[in-house]
C-alpha cells in the first residue's frame, strides 16, 4: 500500500480507469441515497449506507477485465468516525465465488492510498467482479456516505468513485493497465 496521485498516473498512459464499464451495486442504502445518486456526476448527491458492517460496494464487469490497481482517497482528520479502518478486496466471477485477495488496515490515513491488485505471480488480476468491503471504521461507526462523479475538470476519461461524508470528498479509482487492456467473455 503506497500513496500516489491516480490522476497523474493515468495521464502517463500506463493505466486507465475502468469503473465506468461496470455495473455497480450496494449492500444497503437509505431511501433516495442509492446507486443513482452514487453514479450521477454530481458531488452534492451521494450514497448513504443504511445497515450494519460490512458495507459493500459491488463492481461487476460484463466481460472478464484485468484490474491492476484500486485507489482510495481518505482523510481521517476531516472524517474521524466514518473513515474506513479495515477494507477487504474480493474478486471473482460472481457473488458466490469471491476470494479475498487483499486486506488493508488504515491507521488515520490522509490522502491517496494505492492498493495494487495482483495474483500470486504479481500480475494484475482478471475478473468479472470486485467487491470492496468496509469491515470496520475508525471509532466503530457503522454508517457511510459515498458519492460518485466524473470529475471531468481533471480529465474527460477519468471516472472517479467518490466517497463523501458531510460534503468531504473521498475517492476510489479502479485502474487497469492501458497497454494490456483486453477484455474477453
Amino acid at each position: 500500500m503506497t500513496t500516489i496521485d491516480p490522476v497523474k498516473n493515468e495521464r502517463t498512459g500506463n493505466v486507465r480507469e475502468v469503473g465506468s464499464q461496470a455495473i455497480w451495486s450496494l449492500s444497503s442504502c437509505k431511501p433516495g441515497f442509492g446507486v443513482d445518486q452514487l453514479r450521477d456526476d454530481r458531488v452534492d448527491t451521494y450514497w448513504q449506507s443504511d445497515g450494519q458492517l460490512p458495507h459493500l460496494v459491488n463492481v461487476q464487469f460484463q466481460r472478464k477485465t484485468t484490474v491492476s490497481d484500486i485507489y482510495i482517497y481518505t482523510d481521517y482528520k476531516l472524517d474521524e468516525s466514518y473513515t474506513p479502518n479495515r477494507i477487504s478486496i474480493r474478486v471473482g466471477t460472481h457473488f458466490n465465488d469471491l476470494q479475498e485477495i487483499e486486506v488493508i488496515v488504515l491507521s488515520e490515513p490522509s490522502g491517496w492510498v494505492h492498493i495494487p491488485i495482483k495474483d500470486i505471480n504479481e500480475k494484475p488480476v482478471r475478473m468479472f467482479m470486485i467487491q470492496i468491503a468496509v469491515t470496520s471504521n475508525h471509532q466503530n461507526e457503522t454508517s457511510l456516505v459515498w458519492s460518485y462523479s466524473s470529475m471531468q475538470q481533471l480529465d474527460k476519461k477519468t471516472m472517479l468513485f467518490i466517497l463523501c461524508n458531510k460534503n468531504r470528498l473521498k475517492k476510489i479509482n479502479i485502474k487497469t493497465p492501458n497497454l494490456k487492456c483486453k477484455t474477453a467473455f
